[in-house]
């Protein structure tokens, strides 16, 4: 007896429970979220079981930070060693993982007319955090106190370039592409030395001259605006040293005729060597497009059930590709959602096509279910109406060659898929579209979000629904999970005004953190009402009383995506010299009370300042 009692009184207290027959639940260890998509290989899977199907349904708001007041918001958050990082378009924030308080805040104005207000979140290495802004410069900061360590223009937004992705980190190079195919750029991805920024080395994704797959462009002048940018993020095979590139939609957008040939290497992933940016191969989803089905997601890699080493890449198309990564064959193309492809090229009359141009799978891709062995991935439900019109290339602005027109608000789904064959196991069909970060987990969950503002569990072996709660704002960017402290938490981007892809209630971007309750935390809640939008009179605004330095802020946040930066219409119309067709007030009752081709500002993304404001600022265009 006395022998026992000495082993007990030196065993560790877990062990003690044990012996006495009683449960003992210990905490999770501490976990990061460390890359845009955990890890390199894009698979998002969390190890974590803390949070599981029993007890999903239970979770508790933590705490919450309002981030902007409006715009896009659409971060690939990090976790690291207790840390959230993410950004907006301009600011890069740490903040503390446990209570949403605000370590520091780094702010960069732009010094260059932008692109496109739009960024997807930083690259976290050896303590510094590296992002691109609006206006093509990229960018070092030290992560524990948001210090600028250098800033380099590594693009021309003169010529339609800007970086929204979020860089790769391979042995000391910084890997990123340029954004852009929509103005006509000629894509590009390049190597930096990362702790001085300078340029390593380079490949072009629009081929010209004696460069591999340049005679896939007939018309060779049309390569120098011929697209091919990148604007998501990237995988990389780290015992090959293999970097894949989603490559975005040729330009124009519509007008494949323009350009014709197969028109290497848009609609592609192309895998290079990391070390010297070296050609290694590729795989063309949508050759000649003529309907914008970039690649715009990380590809995912894995392993087959035979060992096979596979690369799943979830296409604008509305499939998912498996291709295996050693013959480089096409395994699988899976159909994600609706699809109708027209029978020819848009013409002037309009062909209709789904999905639209903002369907499919968009910026966030395929994720990996280790638990389960099945790859899961987010789409968009959404048909169009895409037609032809003149190509007139200018600098800078919209090269779509036409126009497109949705035909609704759109819908969108979640598919479990077998990895071997692609099979569909089970799907979801979500009430708007769902572009969230999709992240399934060892308790049986997966997490993910759509436009709606749903933030959304499921149950990853049936699909079934175990949570949906309401944010109040669309859910575009990164869901996350890490632990601290013993505490399993689950972080999630919410708000994101998206002119072409969300009509509904934008909300402003905030950052949400969740966990299991622990007697502390705000039980979940509705989201509050949405303020009706009529309830502001347009003739009661006064020009007088705007800020046109505050509208052109609002203007370049909410209206450039589809108005232009300069506002000579893209998917949207041409606002220069809309002081001669419409007058102040009309204008304001547009913003408040919009058409069904407009997304809804007011109230949840603009107030009745920022509405003024935006409107004198769009009659001085």
């Amino acid at each position: 007896m006395n022998t026992l009692i000495r082993a007990l009184r030196a065993a560790p207290l877990a062990a003690v429970l044990m012996w006495c027959g009683l449960a003992w639940a210990a905490g999770p260890a501490d976990t990061d979220w460390p890359s845009y998509n955990n890890t390199v290989d894009g698979q998002r899977y969390s190890t974590l079981e803390q949070i599981n199907t029993a007890n999903v349904a239970t979770l508790t708001e933590v705490c919450r930070l309002k981030v902007d007041d409006s715009g896009t918001f659409q971060p690939g958050i990090l976790s690291i060693e207790g840390t959230l990082y993410l950004t907006n378009a301009h600011d890069t924030l740490a903040v503390d993982a446990t209570t949403c308080a605000v370590r520091w805040r780094h702010s960069y104005k732009a010094e260059q007319q932008e692109v496109f207000q739009i960024n997807r979140g930083v690259a976290f290495e050896n303590g510094k955090l590296y992002r691109g802004t609006p206006d093509a410069r990229l960018m070092a900061l030290d992560a524990a106190t948001g210090k600028l360590l250098w800033k380099h223009q590594a693009g021309d937004p003169k010529q339609g370039e800007f970086f929204s992705s979020v860089p790769a980190v391979w042995q000391g190079t910084l890997i990123t592409g340029a954004a852009g195919s929509d103005w006509g750029i000629r894509g590009r991805v390049m190597g930096y030395e990362q702790d001085s920024g300078r340029e390593l080395w380079r490949f072009y994704t629009i081929p010209r001259g004696t460069e591999t797959g340049a005679e896939t462009w007939t018309q060779r002048d049309a390569a120098r605006y011929g697209g091919g940018g990148s604007w998501s993020t990237y995988a990389l095979d780290m015992s090959a040293g293999e970097i894949f590139v989603p490559v975005g939609n040729p330009a124009p957008d519509f007008m494949p005729d323009h350009r014709p040939g197969t028109n290497l290497f848009t609609n592609s992933v192309v895998v290079l060597d990391a070390r010297s940016g070296a050609l290694k191969w590729w795989h063309q989803m949508a050759p000649n497009d003529g309907l914008d089905l970039d690649i715009g997601s990380s590809p995912m890699l894995y392993w087959n059930s035979k060992g096979e080493p596979m690369m799943a890449a979830g296409s604008k198309d509305g499939h998912v590709y498996g291709v295996n990564r050693e013959t480089h064959k096409r395994v699988f193309m899976t159909p994600v959602t609706t699809i109708e492809k027209p029978s020819q090229a848009p013409n002037e009359a309009g062909v209709h096509t789904c999905p639209g141009a903002l369907g499919g799978v968009e910026w966030n891709g395929p994720a990996y279910d280790a638990k389960t062995r099945q790859v899961v991935v987010g789409s968009v439900d959404r048909c169009s109406i895409v037609k032809s019109g003149e190509v007139k290339f200018v600098p800078g602005q919209f090269l779509f060659g036409g126009s497109y027109e949705f035909e609704s608000a759109g819908t969108g789904w979640v598919h479990a898929l077998d990895p071997d064959s692609g099979a569909v196991r089970w799907k979801y069909h979500a009430d708007a579209p769902v572009v969230a970060g999709m992240t399934p987990t060892a308790g049986g969950v997966t997490l993910t979000g759509d436009m709606a503002g749903n933030f959304l569990a499921l149950d990853s072996a049936t699909g079934a629904v175990l949570l949906k709660h309401p944010t109040g704002g669309a859910m575009a960017g990164g869901v996350i999970t890490y632990a601290k402290d013993g505490r399993q938490y689950v972080a999630i981007a919410s708000g994101n005004t998206s002119s072409r892809l969300s009509f509904g209630e934008n909300g402003q971007p905030t950052l949400i953190v969740y966990a299991l309750p622990n007697g502390n935390d705000k039980p979940l809640a509705a989201a509050p009402p949405a303020a009706v939008a009529g309830e502001l009179d347009p003739k009661s605004v006064s020009i007088s009383n705007a800020d046109t330095d505050n509208g052109r802020e609002v203007y370049a946040k909410n209206c450039a995506a589809c108005h232009g930066a300069q506002g000579e219409g893209g998917v949207g119309p041409k606002l220069q010299g809309l002081k001669d067709r419409r007058d102040f007030t009309a204008t304001v009752t547009w913003i408040v009370q919009p058409s069904v081709k407009m997304p809804k500002l007011y109230p949840s993304a603009l107030n009745a300042q920022a509405v003024a404001d935006v409107a004198a600022f769009a009659q001085g265009l």
